[in-house]
């Protein structure tokens, strides 16, 4: 492994202890992984070019969003035959360290064979999950590998349509991972101190999913999507708490991250699957599918705001997308606007940013009554263009194509 640092580790340490700043996004979808921003207050409008660009980086392979804790900046992605995590200065772009791992991993369904998972920040350190199973454990403050584990090699895993996936969800000293291994390790539960195992439970093959955990009637459940199930397991053991079939056979993929509104979950995936409203009990569930009448959202996670949720139908790869306000308890959509690219959302209070594979970014409002547009900026030069997922942190949105990751202020910060 060649280690890089470009900065001294002095600046990385007061990165990391400044303790002035807006929501942090350490991890796939944000603070909560469900598309809300916190801490955050978007500014009233921007200037009729799009949003100021402060800063801008070549990046190479992979469909990994980035994650920012305390304005420093995770990003993972490939070059050649070297997966690569990178730390920056979330406010000027600058590389803090960098570290690179050998991969020769190819897609036979994708040109593009770098990195898929967002990577999860710590207060110690950074976690990925390379295309190829490798789940790696990095210092966060100088990058030194501190351990790994080849999950694949491990656990006997297919390497699925487009490799490694879901990005590992982190839960007090273990991070969960929907591996998708043989005898009993569809998902597995590692030490956050050396990556032994702790725990690992079921049997199917994994998603593009992300696991979420939520805490109901006192008892926390890790929730993952695997590709055929819908499954709650208890964090401490791996006991199945739930399951309700979730999945179609075939050339087909589960890509957004369950939600969780109130007691109640909800799943959605395209290719003939439709959605499932469940409500969650002590140990057991309610599932209630709706089709895809309801929602058939591709990869795009629906965001929660006052009971109801705003989402994308369709696909990517398949004709337009729709705009989406559901009412998942009454399963009643309330309205709709088509006509869009597909994209992917984030929530800050009652605003909603739209970031659409065409590289457009627009801003509307979470009306539970009517679509009300915003703003629209193109934002994103190359294509393909924004099927990564943003981060908001701070006041800042960094998002990436094919060559280039960009950060642009969209909200209040304390550094301009």
């Amino acid at each position: 492994m060649k280690m890089i640092r470009s900065f001294a580790a002095a600046l990385a340490v007061l990165l990391l202890s400044n303790g002035v700043f807006g929501g942090d996004w350490p991890q796939i979808l944000g603070p909560n992984r469900d598309g809300i921003a916190t801490g955050e207050q978007l500014l009233s409008s921007w200037p009729a070019s799009g949003p100021r660009e402060t800063w801008k980086t070549d990046v190479g392979q992979g469909f990994a969003g980035v994650a920012v804790r305390n304005n420093l900046l995770v990003l993972f992605h490939r070059l050649g035959y070297q997966e690569i995590v990178e730390a920056r200065n979330a406010i000027t772009g600058a590389e803090i360290w960098r570290s690179e791992f050998a991969c020769r991993y190819q897609s036979g369904m994708s040109s593009d064979a770098g990195p898929r998972c967002v990577p999860t920040i710590s207060q110690k350190h950074v976690f990925v999950y390379g295309v190829n199973g490798v789940l790696r454990c990095l210092d966060l403050r100088s990058g030194d590998e501190l351990w790994h584990v080849d999950t694949w090699q491990q656990f006997s895993a297919p390497e699925g349509y487009f490799g490694a996936g879901s990005s590992p969800v982190l839960i007090q000293d273990r991070l969960i991972v929907n591996v998708g291994g043989r005898d009993n390790a569809a998902v597995v539960a590692f030490s956050v101190n050396d990556g032994s195992t702790i725990w690992q439970s079921f049997n199917d093959t994994a998603s593009y999913s992300s696991p979420i955990v939520a805490k109901l009637d006192g008892q926390q459940h890790v929730i993952v999507v695997t590709r055929m199930n819908t499954l709650s397991f208890d964090p401490a053991d791996g006991r199945v708490r739930f399951q309700f079939p979730f999945g179609m056979r075939g050339p087909t993929v589960n890509g957004a991250t369950p939600v969780v509104v109130d007691n109640h979950l909800f799943v959605s995936a395209s290719y003939r699957v439709g959605s499932v409203w469940a409500k969650i009990e002590k140990d057991g569930s309610q599932p209630v599918p709706s089709g895809e009448d309801l929602l058939a959202t591709q990869y795009a996670t629906p965001v929660r705001h006052n009971g109801l949720l705003f989402a994308v139908d369709g696909r990517q790869d398949i004709g337009s997308a729709t705009l989406k306000c559901i009412d998942p308890a009454s399963q009643r959509v309330l309205w709709q606007e088509g006509g869009f690219d597909y994209g992917s959302l984030i929530r800050v209070n009652d605003e909603m940013l739209f970031l659409t594979f065409g590289g457009d970014l627009m801003r509307f409002k979470a009306s539970a009554t009517q679509f009300q547009q915003g703003q629209v900026s193109n934002v994103l030069d190359n294509t393909p263009r924004g099927y990564r997922l943003p981060a908001l942190s701070n006041g800042r949105l960094f998002l990436r194509d094919d060559k280039t990751l960009k950060c642009l202020l969209v909200g209040e910060s304390d550094v301009q």
